[in-house]
């Protein structure tokens, strides 16, 4: 099965390097690195190491960021995509065995959970961030009727159905973005798995700061209130019910069909 690894990039010019040489070659067929206009050498450090590399003239967020890396990985024919963070936080050598399962057709969608391994606060991972991680989790494992570990890692793999299916073109530009597609997994009852993975918080790594966490935090909690009026059969929404074929131009469609023959 073709493996695409995406890198959803922003000023990662001093990691980009040691994160690309972490990475099983033997596995990934290709890298596709997105840059959201950074103000360091990320893209000219990307080309040197011949990944391909897509520029966004704006800076469209994280969430952004994703959608553009996700349909360059459809249209390249990808079966299985890895997002991957060029940041180093999390090790790239655990590519193999997150994407093993989705290999077997036991799950659809993979997790690199950084609460079952060893303590992360020993791993650097802030108190308030922790804190805010458990109790997310557990609104999420609440409404959303799953017993995950971790809601909010950015190391993720994804089959062709998952991201084929869920109109994550719908979802915010912003970091909540990943809130909501493991929202869209289960209103479209897709299997979620988990594999431990290391954490990793040095002065390189890119981390959103107290304001920005608090601001993803109350998102998270917005999409998980969205989606139980939804459940309950009290609001409407694309973002829950419609295929991604059906929100976006044929044209693109029908280049992620021709990919996939």
């Amino acid at each position: 099965m073709s493996v695409v690894v995406i890198m959803p990039a922003y000023n990662a010019a001093k990691t980009l390097e040691v994160t690309y040489a972490s990475i099983p070659k033997d596995c990934v067929d290709k890298i596709i690195l997105t840059d959201d206009v950074s103000k360091d050498e990320t893209v000219e450090i990307a080309q040197k190491l011949g990944l391909k590399t897509i520029i966004h003239v704006q800076n469209r967020g994280y969430g952004g960021n994703q959608k553009t890396s996700y349909l360059e990985a459809l249209k390249d024919g990808a079966e299985i995509v890895v997002m991957l963070h060029p940041d180093n936080q999390y090790d790239a050598t655990k590519i193999p065995a997150l994407i093993e399962p989705i290999r077997r057709g036991e799950f659809d969608m993979m997790i690199g959970s950084r609460f079952l391994g060893k303590d992360t606060l020993e791993g650097g991972m802030p108190f308030y961030k922790f804190i805010g991680n458990r109790f997310l989790t557990w609104a999420e494992n609440l409404v959303l009727g799953q017993n995950l570990s971790e809601y909010h890692s950015g190391f993720r793999a994804y089959s062709r159905r998952f991201l084929t299916t869920i109109p994550f073109l719908l979802n915010s530009d912003d970091f909540v973005f990943d809130s909501e597609v493991l929202a869209q997994a289960t209103a479209f009852d897709f299997k979620i798995g988990e594999i431990a993975v290391p954490t990793r918080y040095f002065e390189e790594a890119s981390s959103i700061n107290f304001k920005r966490s608090v601001v993803y935090g109350l998102g998270t909690l917005g999409t998980m209130v969205k989606y139980w009026l939804f459940k309950m059969g009290w609001l409407k929404s694309d973002q829950f019910s419609r295929s991604l074929p059906e929100v976006m131009s044929r044209y693109h469609w029908a280049e992620i069909e021709e990919s996939a023959s």
